[in-house]
């Protein structure tokens, strides 16, 4: 019981990774409270500037949605992209397959969350991430995986950026 109360502290404890809110669509319509959603985010590597990953997931609406009592499923989709120069830290050249965990997120109160770590493949010279879902007494085998191609990035011309305006 005592080594119970220490893993619900800790997991209390630990912050949240920040990831930014992009947007959401419902899935599932609920009287009272949020609807359940699939939830779009994006975070930066915190290591690696110039990699940027894209997650959906899963969010359970209702009243213990709102209150954040409720577990989200372990359904999660994750797409990595470059989106500028990157340069390897030689930490990350020498993790190789160890994986280094990037983000982590809870999906319940205490026992769930989704973790995103990192894998470097030198031999092909990229970067694979991993989202998968885990508890403390049992884990999910839901996961998925995206690979960043490591490559030149263009020098612009100019000291602004240039981006496509919607309009």
């Amino acid at each position: 019981m005592k080594n119970l109360f220490v893993v619900c502290a800790l997991a209390l404890l630990t912050p949240a990774t920040h990831a930014d809110d992009i947007g959401s669509v419902s899935t599932k319509f609920k009287l009272i409270g949020p609807n359940d959603k699939i939830a779009i985010e994006v975070f930066d590597d915190p290591q690696i500037a110039g990699a940027a990953c894209y997650l959906s997931r899963a969010r359970t609406g209702g009243v213990s949605g709102a209150i954040g009592m409720a577990e989200d499923t372990s359904d999660a989709s994750i797409a990595c992209r470059q989106v500028g120069p990157i340069n390897l830290p030689e930490n990350v050249r020498n993790a190789g397959l160890d994986g280094q965990e990037v983000f982590k997120q809870r999906t319940s109160l205490v026992f769930k969350s989704l973790q995103v770590v990192r894998f470097y493949d030198a031999k092909r010279n990229v970067l694979v991430y991993l989202s998968y879902s885990d508890r403390v007494i049992e884990g999910s085998p839901k996961n998925s995986i995206s690979v960043v191609p490591i490559m030149p990035w263009p020098k612009s011309s100019s000291s602004k950026a240039e981006r496509i305006t919607v309009k």
